[in-house]
């Protein structure tokens, strides 16, 4: 059995970036601004604050990635608060938060949430006809998981 949850016509999208892709999202963001106008954005603390600043766009901002903004992200995808996630992470470079990382990418697979990782993914994502339309996102019943019995 599969559960439902209800993506708005106005998404909730959250904007995310190491440090060595926040030109790369910022540019994209540039280039998608109409598309983006009609959603509600959330953004970790400086990338938040820097596509802002470049843009003209609200951004709800959260702590930085590092030190905790990830986790908030998860949070309120858990919380059915965000739908979207745009997330240029660095393949190249370890982060010290890393396993925040792995959690959040987890976590949006966990809820069915559309996740990019880079401009091509993106770019399909903010130019599909279900941005603009609700949308019911089926998610996998883990009852049994929650529910197990655990051997004391």
């Amino acid at each position: 059995m599969e559960n439902i949850r209800q993506l708005r016509a106005k998404k909730r999208i959250a904007l995310v970036a190491h440090d060595n892709k926040k030109q790369e999202l910022i540019e994209w963001v540039a280039q998608h601004k109409p598309a983006l106008a009609d959603h509600e954005l959330y953004g970790t603390g400086t990338t938040g604050t820097l596509i802002e600043k470049a843009t003209g766009l609200k951004i709800n901002k959260l702590m930085s990635g590092p030190m905790g903004g990830d986790l908030q992200i998860g949070s309120m995808i858990a919380e059915g608060k965000i739908g979207v996630v745009i997330f240029f992470w660095d393949p190249m470079e370890a982060q010290p938060h890393d396993p925040d990382i792995k959690a959040l990418l987890r976590i949006c697979v966990v809820w069915n949430i559309p996740v990019a990782c880079d401009g091509s993914t993106a770019d399909f994502l903010i130019s599909s006809p279900l941005m603009q339309k609700q949308y019911e996102a089926r998610i996998t019943d883990y009852s049994k998981y929650v529910t197990r019995k655990i051997p004391l």
